[in-house]
């Protein structure tokens, strides 16, 4: 079959309902399990990702922003949404249309969903430590005044209490999440004691799931380690044998030339490179457009079958140079590059690398 993409992404559907199945088998049944598929679902695709999650049986969906939940609505999606991010008060009307749920983390954002002509559901978002979004615990008990004050049925509305784990990726200290989950629990009897009693609550994250049951409540929200990434290496190293994630995506290209230099030659933009001996080159038609870090520049590495290519000299926009000089392959041959391998041999965070990957290279699921 010809090929139509010189550039393309493989998302593993297999990886996907291992990982869901995995973080299943640390949850009591009555856990609910939310996908978070927020910026690209961490670049995978949002559509084609959530699609998968779907199938495989997740509860609900964790995004961003209302035109993240639009989308999926708009492609079948009929399980709960909940936007995570701030929500503009002119799309309150919007999310409520389309029974997405909003997050409403202050006062002013809580004034203005009072004053809106059409209210969606929303969940509360406290701080508890971590000093992002959310409301602080001294300012609860105006909060709860304010919310009595409500004369419609409030509860239809009011679905969810939730906070956030600063540092849930660190297993050798839990105790600043420990006190985090008890002013946490503080707020939510604050909230029972006043007469709201139909919220779910949660704070666990794929850090805090891993952490306990004890962090997971009515339901986690699953990111990095639905698709196969642990969110630290201390957890990988201490939980690694209780859970086994498996990366869901790959980058995918062809050798587009092969070329052999001298040794001493200089290789792309302002020679940042010379060869130390005669080398032959494989040049690949992928470059920082498509996600590939700058940073990568002589040190990342492409898999040619089981061999890993050198990245030799500058990344460039659309093109990366390999040493191939010890392995077997000619125009066409296909090349892989996994963004966990991309990050670590540049000392940077997967959630970045993956998250930056253009959201228009074409993907391919695969089953």
């Amino acid at each position: 079959m010809e090929r139509k993409y010189k550039v393309w992404l493989e998302v593993s559907a297999v990886a996907v309902r291992k990982n869901i199945r995995a973080f299943r088998t640390l949850l009591d049944k009555k856990t609910k399990l939310y996908a978070v598929v927020k910026s690209n679902a961490y670049g995978h695709g949002l559509l084609q990702f959530s699609a998968l999650a779907d199938e495989y049986g997740v509860d609900g969906f964790c995004v961003d922003s209302v035109v993240e939940g639009v989308k999926l609505r708009a492609h079948g999606i009929t399980k709960p949404i909940l936007i995570l991010g701030y929500t503009l008060p002119g799309l309150y009307a919007v999310a409520a249309k389309n029974d997405i749920t909003v997050t409403i983390s202050s006062a002013e954002a809580f004034a203005a969903w009072t004053k809106a002509k059409a209210r969606p559901q929303f969940h509360l978002k406290i701080d508890t430590g971590m000093h992002r979004q959310g409301f602080q615990p001294e300012d609860l008990p105006s909060l709860v005044k304010k919310l009595s004050t409500i004369h419609y049925p409030l509860s239809t509305f009011f679905t969810g209490i939730y906070t956030h784990f600063a540092i849930a990726k660190n297993c050798n200290d839990k105790a600043f999440t420990e006190q985090q989950l008890v002013t946490f629990k503080e707020a939510c009897v604050a909230f029972k004691k006043a007469g709201f009693d139909n919220f779910i609550y949660h704070a666990s994250a794929t850090g805090g799931a891993l952490l306990g049951k004890e962090f997971h409540g009515d339901m986690v929200r699953i990111g990095i380690g639905l698709y196969g990434i642990w969110p630290s290496q201390e957890l990988e190293s201490q939980l690694s044998k209780k859970i086994t994630l498996a990366p869901v995506l790959s980058l995918h290209s062809v050798v587009s030339e092969i070329k052999e230099i001298k040794k001493g030659d200089g290789v792309g933009y302002d020679f940042t490179e010379r060869v130390s001996r005669d080398t032959k080159l494989a040049v690949i038609p992928i470059g920082y457009w498509h996600g590939i870090p700058r940073a990568a520049s002589s040190i990342g590495w492409v898999w040619i079958g089981k061999n890993k290519a050198k990245i030799i000299g500058r990344v460039s926009m659309d093109i990366i140079t390999v040493d191939v000089t010890d392995i077997p392959c000619k125009v066409g041959t296909e090349i892989c590059m996994s963004p966990l391998e991309l990050a670590r041999s540049i000392n940077a965070s997967p959630y970045e690398v993956i998250t930056r990957i253009n959201p228009l290279i074409y993907k391919v699921i695969k089953r």
